[in-house]
C-alpha cells in the first residue's frame, strides 16, 4: 500500500482462489470501485488484499464473485483443507467432462450429422466456460485482450464453423490448466501458511497468584508467560526463571537446539524442549519476531523482479499483436485461396496458442516459491528483486568484527617477564576495570575465569592516556597498561626478544596489550576476536562459486592482513572509518556492478545501503538488521550465505528457462500455420504443457536445502 496511508487506516484480508495474476488485478479494480472504499491493493504472492475504508467481506466476496473467490479476515484462523478435487470450481469441469465423452460416444453411434452429439458439446461448452464467457466477453467490450478473450473468442468461434467437439475440448483443457495454476499457487503460498501456525494461539499466563489460559490478542506486555516442556512459546519475552534448550527452527532455520537461561531472549514459535520457563512477555502479538517475518515475506512476495516487469511489459504487447495475427492468418490466405473454414479455423488455432498463462505465471511461482523456502530456512528475503540481485553477485564484501569474527575478544596468550602471572593478571584487570576500552572486557572475562579477586585490589590515581593505554597506583606503585608504542615512549627502546615476541604475536592477527612501570616491562597480554568456526568454509564455498570475497575492517592493516589469510579472503581493506567503507563499496560497485555487502545492520547501515544487496547477520531479535537490510539471515550462521546464492542463482536459471521454454514452444506452434498442421488440439494443449511445465519446474526450488 502507498506510505502515506497509516497502519491503523488500513485492513487487510486474506484471499482464496486466485488462479492468475490477472484475476487479482480485476478483483483489485473491483473493490476500489466499492462503495466505502478510498483505496485498495492486491498482494498476488501472499494472497492477500489490503482495503482503506469501511467493507464487509459480504461486499469483497460479491467483488471476486467473478473467480469465485472466498475473504477472510487477515487473523482469522484458515478453513478446514479441501482436498484439490474437491473444489467447487473444479466440479463443472467434472460435468463438463462428462458431457463432451456422452457426445463423443453419441456421435460415434448416431453419426456426426445427428443434432444430439451437437447439443452435448454445446452444453458441455456453457458449462465448462461459463465464467471464461462473462470475463472474456466483459474483456472484449472494453477492448482489453487477455487470456479470457483470446479463449473466448477461440471457442465462439470454432463452434460458428461447426468445431463444436473441439471448441468444447478447448474449454475443458484451458479450465484444467486454470485449476492447475491455482493449484501450484498455493503449493508455493504453503511455506508462508505453514509458518502462520508454528505458534500457539493460546499461552498460560500468571497475573497475581492467578495462572490463566489466554489468547494471544489478549496478552499484554509485561505478563508472566508459564511454557513447560513440549510446548510451543506464543510470545517473545525475556526468560525470567529456568533453564532449557529451545529448538529455534521456526526462526533461525537451525535444527540444534539452544540453551536458555535467565535473561536470555526467547522467540514466538520456539519449541520448549525441557525445563520450565517463565518469559516475561516483552512484544505484543503483532510485533513479534515470527510475525514480522510473516509479514516480510508476505511484503517480498509482492516486489515484483525485474524479470516479471519484462514479462508483463512483453505481455501488453504481445497479446494484443497476437490477435491481430490471427485476423490476418483467418482473412488474407482466404482472398487468394478461397477456403475460408479452414483459415478461420488456423486463426483460431493461433489465438488458443498465443494465450501467454505459461509466459505470465513464468517468474511469480519461481520467486514466491524461491523467497517461502528461503524462509523456512531462516533467510529473510525481501522482494524478486533482491532474489535476482543474489544470483548476478560476483563480489561480496564482509565487516569483520561480528560478521567473519564473533565480534567478542578473548585472551589468547599471556607472557610475563617479571613476576607471577597470576598477580600481575590481578592488577591488569583491577586497572582495566576502569577502562572503557573494548579489549578491557577480555582481561576482565579472563581474570573471572581464573577465580582472580581483582575487586579487591585498592587503585588510585586512574587515569586514560588517549589513544595509547591507562595508568593507576596499586601498593605505592604506578602501573601502566596500554599499547607497545606507549612503552616505546616511556622506555625510549624496548628490548628486541621482547618487541620480536609482541611482533610475532601480531603478526597472526593478535593485538598485544602490554602491562609495566616507568622502568621496566612486566607482561604482555594478546587478545583476539576469536574466527567464526564456519568463516573459513564459507569463504571456500564463495571463491568456489566464483564470487570475489573481501574483507572490510578498522583494524589496522597487520591483524587485518593476518586474519584475511586464516579465513581466505581475496582481499583485506583496514584501516577503514565508517565512511571509507562506503566509499570503498562504491568503488566495488563500479568495478562489478553486482556488489552485495554483509553486516550487523547497525554500524554497517551506510555501506549496506549502498551495495547492490544489503545482506544483515543475526535477524531475530534484531530490528534495525530486519529493516535496513535487504536480506537478513536470521540467525549469526553464515553458512546461509552460500544456500542464499545459490537458491537465488537457481532461481535465476529456472525463470529464464521457463520464459525461453514458453516463447519457444508457441514459437513452434506458431510455424505450424505454414502447412496447415495446426489445430486447436494442439494449440490446447501447447498451452496447457507450457503451463503445467513451468510451474512444476518452479516447485523444484522447494526442494533445494541448507
Amino acid at each position: 500500500m502507498s506510505e502515506s496511508l497509516t497502519k491503523e487506516e488500513i485492513k487487510a484480508y486474506r484471499v482464496q482462489g486466485f488462479s492468475c495474476a490477472g484475476c487479482a488485478k480485476t478483483f483489485e479494480n473491483n473493490v476500489k470501485k466499492l462503495q466505502g472504499v478510498e483505496d485498495a491493493e492486491v498482494n498476488f504472492g501472499a494472497s492477500k488484499v489490503y482495503v482503506q475504508g469501511h467493507i464487509t467481506i459480504e461486499e469483497l466476496e460479491k467483488a471476486g464473485a467473478f473467480e469465485n473467490l472466498k475473504v477472510r479476515d487477515e487473523n482469522e484462523p484458515k478453513a478446514e483443507h479441501i482436498p484439490f478435487w474437491k473444489h467447487k470450481e473444479n466440479i463443472k469441469v467434472y460435468i463438463a467432462l462428462i458431457l463432451l465423452v456422452a457426445s463423443w460416444f453419441l456421435g460415434n453411434q448416431l453419426g456426426e450429422e445427428h443434432p444430439l452429439p451437437t447439443i452435448g458439446y454445446a452444453a458441455s461448452i456453457l458449462i465448462g466456460g461459463y465464467t471464461l464467457f462473462i470475463k472474456g466477453l466483459r474483456n472484449l467490450s472494453r477492448l482489453q485482450f487477455d487470456m479470457n478473450t483470446l479463449m473466448t473468442i477461440a471457442v465462439i468461434g470454432a463452434a460458428i464453423i461447426g468445431e463444436w467437439m473441439e471448441g468444447a475440448t478447448v474449454v475443458i483443457l484451458f479450465a484444467i490448466s486454470e485449476a492447475l495454476e491455482r493449484y501450484s499457487m498455493d503449493k508455493a503460498r504453503q511455506s508462508i501458511e505453514s509458518l502462520m501456525d508454528i505458534a500457539p494461539k493460546e499461552a498460560l499466563i500468571r497475573r497475581g497468584n492467578k495462572e490463566t489460559s489466554i489468547h494471544v490478542d489478549n496478552i499484554q506486555v509485561g505478563d508472566i508467560m508459564i511454557v513447560k516442556s513440549g510446548q510451543k512459546l506464543a510470545m517473545d519475552g525475556l526468560v525470567v526463571k529456568g533453564t532449557s534448550t529451545l529448538n529455534q527452527a521456526a526462526i533461525t532455520g537451525e535444527s540444534v537446539p539452544v540453551t536458555k537461561t535467565v535473561d536470555d531472549e526467547v522467540f514466538s514459535g520456539t519449541l520448549n524442549e525441557e525445563g520450565l520457563l517463565e518469559v516475561r512477555v516483552t512484544k505484543r502479538v503483532e510485533d513479534t519476531t515470527l510475525s514480522k517475518i510473516i509479514h516480510l515475506v508476505e511484503e517480498a512476495q509482492a516486489e515484483r523482479a525485474p524479470s516479471q516487469a519484462f514479462v508483463d511489459k512483453f505481455a501488453k504487447y504481445y497479446t494484443p499483436a497476437i490477435v491481430i495475427l490471427a485476423m490476418l492468418i483467418a482473412v488474407i490466405p482466404p482472398l487468394f485461396v478461397g477456403d475460408w473454414s479452414t483459415w478461420i479455423y488456423q486463426g483460431l488455432a493461433v489465438l488458443v496458442v498465443g494465450c501467454p498463462c505459461a509466459l505470465v505465471v513464468s517468474t511469480p511461482v519461481a520467486v514466491v516459491t524461491a523467497i517461502g523456502n528461503a524462509a523456512k530456512n531462516g533467510v529473510l528475503i525481501k522482494g524478486g528483486i533482491y532474489l535476482e540481485e543474489t544470483g548476478n553477485l560476483k563480489a561480496i564484501a564482509f565487516d569483520k568484527t561480528g560478521t567473519l569474527t564473533k565480534g567478542i575478544p578473548a585472551v589468547t596468550d599471556i607472557v610475563t617477564v617479571n613476576g607471577n602471572e597470576n598477580e600481575l593478571l590481578t592488577i591488569t584487570a583491577a586497572i582495566e576495570k576502569g577502562s572503557q576500552h573494548p579489549l578491557a572486557s577480555a582481561i576482565i572475562r579472563k581474570a573471572e575465569e581464573k577465580g582472580l579477586n581483582f575487586n579487591d585490589v585498592s587503585m588510585k590515581e586512574f587515569q586514560s592516556i588517549t589513544g595509547k593505554g591507562v595508568k593507576a597506583k596499586i601498593n605505592n606503585e604506578l602501573y601502566y597498561v596500554g599499547s607497545p608504542s606507549l612503552f616505546e615512549e616511556l622506555h625510549n627502546q624496548i628490548k628486541t626478544n621482547l618487541k620480536e615476541k609482541m611482533t610475532h604475536l601480531q603478526t597472526t592477527g593478535k593485538t598485544v596489550m602490554v602491562l609495566g612501570t616507568e622502568t621496566e616491562i612486566l607482561a604482555f597480554i594478546a587478545v583476539a576476536d576469536e574466527l567464526r568456526e564456519s568463516s573459513k568454509a564459507v569463504i571456500s564455498k564463495l571463491n568456489h562459486l566464483g564470487v570475489e570475497t573481501v574483507m572490510l575492517t578498522g583494524d589496522n592493516q597487520r591483524t587485518a592482513k593476518a586474519i584475511g589469510q586464516q579465513v581466505g579472503v581475496s582481499d583485506v581493506e583496514a584501516d577503514l572509518l565508517p565512511e571509507d567503507k562506503l566509499t570503498f563499496i562504491k568503488q566495488l560497485r563500479g568495478k562489478h556492478q553486482h556488489v552485495a555487502m554483509v553486516g550487523d545492520g547497525v554500524n554497517d547501515a551506510p555501506a549496506l545501503a549502498a551495495s547492490t544487496v544489503g545482506v544483515a547477520m543475526g535477524g531475530a531479535g534484531t530490528d534495525t538488521a530486519l529493516e535496513t537490510a535487504d536480506i537478513a539471515l536470521m540467525s549469526d550462521d553464515l553458512n546461509k550465505l552460500p544456500y542464499t546464492i545459490q537458491l537465488s542463482q537457481k532461481a535465476m536459471a529456472i525463470i529464464k528457462q521457463n520464459i525461453t521454454f514458453s516463447l519457444a514452444i508457441k514459437a513452434v506452434a506458431l510455424l505450424l500455420v505454414v502447412p496447415g498442421w495446426l489445430t486447436l488440439w494442439i494449440a490446447i494443449f501447447s498451452d496447457m504443457g507450457a503451463t503445467l511445465l513451468v510451474t512444476l519446474n518452479s516447485l523444484r526450488l522447494l526442494r533445494i536445502k541448507k
